[in-house]
């Protein structure tokens, strides 16, 4: 669902339509405390109970157990009923042949290597709600009111952000970066835990990132180096390492990455995740054991930011395509972001989306995300002479004075910019009022600031492309300096009005006030149409290649 009222040119109307932004902020972070979420594993649980029960399983899952020999081995994460782990049953099954890896008790269940004839004696167990595939995971213009002309000033990723020397700097805020480790300044990383050993919970070690990825997402979410300096440059890390040198990983790691940020949240003070990873959708989100773990890691209070996946052109003909937001993207309570382009220029009004950004709806739910989109082409950010991707990528070396960067691009990039502008907003907030909104609320505040994107022809992006617009930090502080969450339910979160516009590059350019929430599914013929009639084509890939027809 989508709510549009920038259009309306009436002063008036636009201060009541922001004013209903900021309280549609607040019911959500009142939803969000108030016990009204359900946890998605439950809320699927009726439907996969009964009479001759047979639990769910993906679509991985199924075509083992339709197809494989008995004695083939199967990696899995087996979500539990309530209650099934004091029972013992499953145990007692899996004892049988089965190699339990992890307890997640964060989502209640279990990942285990097994044979495939005792998976399809699990399939049939009471106690088992769902059964996934623990598979492979990998690093993955302007259309409101403008005016003025634009100065071309200097470019720098902060200055296209609006952000200038007296702006936050992300100081008292903590950020989890699940990826590949991070080679930055140790004084600014907490702890590095190292999930690829096997280890349940991993020692605290030296900091490390054989493979790259994970050091130049931690840099652009706040490297404090002059040549490249990140969007908060003074936040704090927590390194979970969950990716090798070679950029993969596992489903099961990255879930034991997140319940370990759950359960250390207060004693590193975590209050943002970073998420620059995915896996193809497999099941409906409501039963994917990594979304179940990010909504829990939301639930617990810390905002996760996700990359949407570089699945927006077809490898083979170059098409430009929709439902390819990869999962964890596709979790409804994730600030799910997409990537574009800035051409190396501060100003906004020449911006374009990435052709290789991931667009929505998200697969089987047909959910709209992407949430938002921020920069993420060819962004240079930190890099070791020792790394994967700097020794194998020559091409992406860039040296500034005598430091040396690399140039990436992907939506893996763009989440790191709103993680770091998420950070500068909790810093401004506590500063102000000495706490900070909930990760819903937040989320709405970045959509109800960003700025609505047009293409190169100047026709507006669709939502399913764009989210609620390009990523408007400035703008997000500035109503973060305006919302008070410690007023008690019922009583106005805004303290003073604020101007519902922002200034760079000399041009001022209106927010969008538009909020685009992940669990409204997206419908209507323009978009089932050609999910159903490709489906069988494009189903490997989750993603459907063509022009998506008008809004219905």
């Amino acid at each position: 669902m989508v709510r549009q009222e920038s259009g309306n040119t009436n002063p008036q109307s636009e201060r009541t339509a922001f004013r209903r932004s900021v309280q549609y902020a607040a019911a959500l972070a009142l939803c969000a405390f108030a016990g009204g979420a359900v946890p998605l594993a439950q809320s699927a649980r009726g439907q996969q109970m009964g009479a001759g029960h047979n639990s769910h399983v993906d679509r991985k899952v199924a075509d083992q157990i339709a197809s494989a020999d008995a004695a083939d081995n199967a990696r899995v994460i087996v979500t539990l009923a309530p209650g099934a782990k004091q029972r013992g049953r499953i145990r007692a099954l899996l004892a049988q042949g089965a190699a339990v890896n992890e307890d997640f008790t964060l989502i209640n269940a279990l990942s285990a290597d097994l044979p495939v004839g005792l998976l399809r004696a699990l399939q049939k167990h009471p106690d088992v709600l769902n059964i996934s595939s623990d598979v492979p995971v990998h690093s993955t213009g302007i259309s409101s009111s403008v005016s003025g002309d634009a100065l071309s000033s200097s470019y720098t990723l902060r200055n296209t952000l609006g952000l200038d020397s007296h702006s936050p700097t992300g100081a008292g805020v903590t950020v989890a970066v699940v990826d590949s480790g991070i080679l930055l300044s140790e004084k600014r990383i907490l702890t590095t835990r190292d999930f690829t050993t096997g280890a349940r919970n991993p020692k605290n070690v030296k900091a490390l990132d054989p493979y790259g990825h994970g050091t130049h997402v931690a840099s652009l979410i706040g490297n404090d180096a002059a040549g490249a300096r990140g969007i908060a440059p003074e936040v704090r890390y927590v390194s979970l390492r969950v990716l090798d040198k070679n950029g993969a990983g596992t489903t099961s790691e990255v879930i034991k990455a997140l319940q370990w940020a759950v359960a250390n949240k207060d004693a590193y003070g975590i209050d943002v995740i970073n998420l620059s990873l995915g896996h193809p959708v497999y099941e409906p989100a409501a039963t994917d054991p990594l979304v179940q773990a990010v909504e829990a890691a939301v639930r617990a209070g810390i905002v996760v930011v996700a990359s949407a996946g570089n699945n927006g052109t077809n490898p083979v003909t170059d098409e430009v395509g929709f439902a390819g937001i990869s999962s964890p993207g596709n979790a409804p309570s994730a600030i799910t972001v997409g990537a574009l382009k800035t051409f190396d220029t501060t100003r906004r009004t020449d911006d374009l989306i990435a052709d290789y950004s991931s667009r929505g709806p998200t697969w089987i739910d047909g959910v709209a995300k992407p949430d938002i989109v921020a920069p993420g082409h060819k962004l240079v950010a930190a890099a070791a002479t020792s790394q994967t991707l700097y020794t194998e990528h020559p091409e992406l070396r860039v040296t500034i004075g005598k430091q040396k960067y690399l140039k990436l691009s992907g939506t893996s990039m763009a989440a790191a910019v709103v993680s770091g502008s998420v950070a500068l907003m909790i810093e401004e907030v506590r500063a102000q009022f000495g706490d900070a909104p909930a990760p819903n609320a937040l989320k709405a505040m970045l959509q109800a600031t960003a700025f609505p994107m047009n293409d190169a022809s100047g026709t507006p992006y669709h939502v399913l492309v764009q989210g609620a617009g390009s990523v408007n930090p400035a703008g997000g502080l500035t109503l973060a300096a305006a919302i008070d969450p410690t007023r008690p339910v019922g009583a106005s979160w805004l303290t003073h009005g604020v101007s519902e516009s922002t200034t760079i590059d000399g041009q001022n350019i209106v927010w969008g006030d538009n909020i685009v929430w992940g669990d409204n599914i997206v419908r209507g013929d323009d978009l089932l149409g050609p999910l159903n009639a490709l489906s069988s084509a494009f189903n490997s890939d989750n993603i459907v290649w063509g022009n998506l027809l008008a809004d219905n």
